[in-house]
């Protein structure tokens, strides 16, 4: 039982899987609408994941040595929710009805579940999830047969999740655990996001854009004079009243005056996300660029102007065999996880090192990768002030490190450019481990296996 009742919701409760469109039928064309989406509704597949560690919700005020009879309300649950689309999904030969061959995947995790007891300041945790990024503890929401690029039919089948999540917000669940009702309250946390779907939520411009980040106003040219020093500025209200100037453009500017005014906000930002970083997504970005670095290294771009695109084949083809014959790693069209880990390591770099010239060169790539090496467990670990503190207490000094070389020695790729995972990697991980104690917790690894 909720209370108050949820808004919008249907009070049925012998709900199984839904049809995603939840009566929108008449605004979503070319396909058959029924075949495009399947759901559970949102409180009832919240409810059942609650049944399922119905055990570990016991277990906890037991081992905290807290009476049961006293632990009936006041329990906050933090969910983390991830969405993600998925390529080609497209039947080899069936004969089904013409849906698109591209799938968004919606999925929740439960994080954590707390209890506030009288006398104490801060809930005490009763519930971790210890593996927060295998498929697992990740539970599917709803599947969408759509591509994450169509805005609006995306929109139309997302709406009405949103509206029961926001009405989840507002009330509170009564539910029957260890023979006793108790009362639990849902706070919801979308960081299980990469960035192309971010921008598509938040309504920022692709992230091609100038405006090279979802978590500050920074323009690309900033980011790459000043790496270092910056701090999260965005959030989805902000965004909402951007979208509002945007519309109505109040001050009567110019279409250039007016978009450096919103910052890029230039759609209406449908669904709230927190502003992070997605740690999958940043190891995948930061890959690519080492991976373009070693490249260039090899060619020496740093003594050439334009090399042509027949040179530019050459030395990938190069960098290509040699860590094909001394790595075993085969080439890739995309870089991928796996791939991205194992091109970010020492060895890696010492096989690459092979094939640049000069010493003064190999060394600015070894300390190049050693500080990234330094950095990484901070984004990528699960609980960084356990996990490695050393390294989260000498973050900004590496990142600042990091910066100085890449603006120096590298000056030939960063004068007025830096990709956008890089520059979040170098600006906002010690600000985003402070407020929410991890960044590779929330990441959407779990959601991205469950695509597998």
């Amino acid at each position: 039982e909720w209370q108050p009742a949820l808004k919008n919701v249907s009070s049925s409760w012998d709900v199984g899987i839904i049809d995603g469109l939840s009566g929108w039928t008449t605004s979503v064309d070319d396909v058959p609408a029924d075949t495009i989406s399947r759901r559970f509704r949102y409180d009832v597949a919240l409810v059942s994941a609650l049944k399922d560690l119905e055990e570990d919700i016991m277990e906890g005020p037991r081992e905290r040595e807290l009476d049961d009879i006293m632990c009936t309300s006041g329990f906050t649950v933090v969910v983390k929710e991830s969405c993600d689309g998925m390529g080609d999904v497209g039947e080899k030969h069936g004969s089904g009805p013409a849906v698109p061959e591209k799938a968004v995947r919606f999925s929740f995790t439960i994080m954590s579940i707390s209890i506030r007891v009288e006398g104490v300041d801060d809930g005490i945790t009763i519930f971790q999830e210890q593996k927060p990024n295998s498929e697992l503890s990740c539970r599917p929401l709803c599947l969408i047969f759509v591509d994450e690029s169509d805005h609006e039919t995306l929109t139309a089948i997302l709406g009405p999740v949103v509206a029961e999540r926001k009405a989840m917000m507002e009330s509170r669940l009564i539910l029957s655990v260890g023979g006793l009702l108790r009362s639990f309250r849902f706070f919801f946390r979308g960081t299980g996001y990469d960035e192309k779907m971010v921008r598509e939520m938040e309504g920022l411009e692709a992230s091609g854009s100038t405006y090279i980040c979802t978590l500050c106003d920074s323009t690309r040219a900033e980011a790459s004079q000043n790496m270092v020093l910056h701090s999260i500025t965005r959030s989805h209200d902000e965004n909402l009243e951007r979208y509002e100037i945007w519309r109505t453009n109040p001050f009567s500017e110019s279409a250039d005056e007016l978009r450096d005014r919103v910052k890029g906000v230039s759609a209406k930002p449908f669904m709230e996300t927190q502003p992070t970083l997605d740690a999958l997504h940043c190891d995948i970005g930061n890959a690519t660029e080492f991976y373009k670095i070693f490249q260039d290294e090899i060619g020496e771009v740093y003594q050439k102007s334009n090399p042509s695109r027949e040179e530019r084949r050459r030395w990938r083809s190069t960098l290509d065999k040699h860590l094909r014959k001394n790595l075993k790693l085969k080439p890739v069209m995309r870089m991928n996880g796996n791939y991205a880990r194992r091109l970010m390591t020492r060895e890696a770099v010492e096989v690459v090192c092979e094939l640049v010239l000069s010493e003064e060169r190999r060394e600015a790539l070894r300390k190049l990768m050693d500080l990234y090496l330094q950095m990484k467990p901070v984004w990528r670990s699960t609980r960084p002030s356990q996990d490695c503190p050393v390294q989260l207490c000498q973050y900004s000094y590496n990142s600042q490190q990091f910066a100085d070389l890449l603006s120096t020695t590298f000056k030939y790729r960063y004068d007025g450019k830096i990709t956008n995972y890089l520059h979040k990697t170098l600006a906002h991980v010690p600000e985003i481990v402070e407020r929410d104690g991890s960044i590779g917790a929330w990441a959407s690894e779990g959601n991205e296996s469950g695509n597998k």
